[in-house]
């Protein structure tokens, strides 16, 4: 079985070369615009040294988010890069098997139509958010790099200024528990587009996307209820995790009450309060449901 799934993903990822290019080429671009910025903000020489002066008197707590903020937008980037990714795989993986019909090639295989659908979703809800974060993480270090040199250039202590106060692995481990968090909380999402992608026989997205939107709308028209309506908007709005307003963070009167060892983005993540709320539980068995909806599917629709 472990070995049947390592092979199939194995086999997504060399089919689907987007899993790994779009991080890279986010990435490329985060860096370019990175270097981009720095020669940009040289050319400011007088504005720059003051600038820079003023950093190197500002506390540690300070800087210690400044960077932290700035770690966290490039991950934003990638998050969302992410996110689209996995929405177009999914309503994309079972899908263009049966309109190129090399579902036949692949039933003819040893392989069960569940380990097929499990491995796609192990794909979508594993391999793409750890691409996601490899790119991340691999252009904080480019960001923290070329920082260090532009500033040694422009006369500042890098070892001062960033290194002493980067916050980088606690950044890091923040973004790793909000990527698993994340993705369990959308799940039901994710099943729900491998269920259309094994189902529909043309656009999957324009399929999957208007249930979402006209059954809510319908419901609040026709029904004295918005329970639906809820049920999907919570998924964006009302994830169980951060433990604190982020908001804090970046107000001076709370940053001198907690110090720079408390400033923490894993501290204000509250894991425990979001395994314990039934919705993530009960998103989880939904997802479930559709992706056991999908196998079947696959198994006896016929296309061919």
């Amino acid at each position: 079985m472990i070995t049947h799934q390592l092979a199939l993903i194995r086999r997504e990822v060399w089919e689907h070369r987007s899993i790994w290019m779009t991080p890279a080429v986010i990435a490329l671009v985060v860096a370019l615009s990175i270097l981009t910025g720095q020669m940009s903000i040289s050319a400011y020489g007088e504005h720059v040294d003051v600038a820079i002066a003023g950093a190197s008197n500002v506390d540690a707590v300070h800087r210690r988010v400044a960077i932290m903020a700035a770690l966290g937008a490039i991950t934003g980037i990638f998050a969302a890069g992410a996110g689209i990714l996995i929405v177009f795989y999914s309503l994309d993986s079972l899908y263009s098997e049966r309109k190129d019909k090399s579902i036949l090639f692949w039933r003819s295989l040893p392989v069960t139509d569940a380990e097929t659908v499990i491995s796609k979703l192990l794909t979508a809800t594993v391999v793409i958010p750890a691409a996601a974060l490899a790119g991340a993480f691999a252009t904080h270090l480019v960001f923290m790099a070329t920082s260090s040199v532009w500033l040694m250039i422009e006369g500042g202590d890098a070892g001062h200024l960033i290194w002493s106060s980067a916050p980088i692995f606690d950044v890091w481990g923040a973004a790793l528990l909000t990527a698993i968090a994340t993705t369990i909380w959308l799940s039901p999402f994710i099943g729900w587009f491998f269920f259309v992608s094994g189902y529909t026989r043309r656009m999957p997205l324009l399929m999957a996307l208007l249930p979402l939107i006209i059954l809510p709308l319908m419901e609040i028209a026709l029904l004295p209820t918005e329970l639906l309506a809820k049920a999907i908007g919570s998924r964006f709005t009302d994830m169980p995790l951060a433990g604190v307003d982020f908001g804090d963070l970046f107000d001076d009167d709370m940053l001198l009450q907690l110090g720079e060892q408390n400033v923490s983005m894993i501290a204000a993540l509250d894991m425990g309060r979001f395994f314990s709320s039934p919705a993530v539980w009960a998103g989880l068995v939904v997802c479930g449901l559709f992706t056991t909806a999908a196998i079947y599917v696959r198994r006896y629709r016929d296309d061919s």
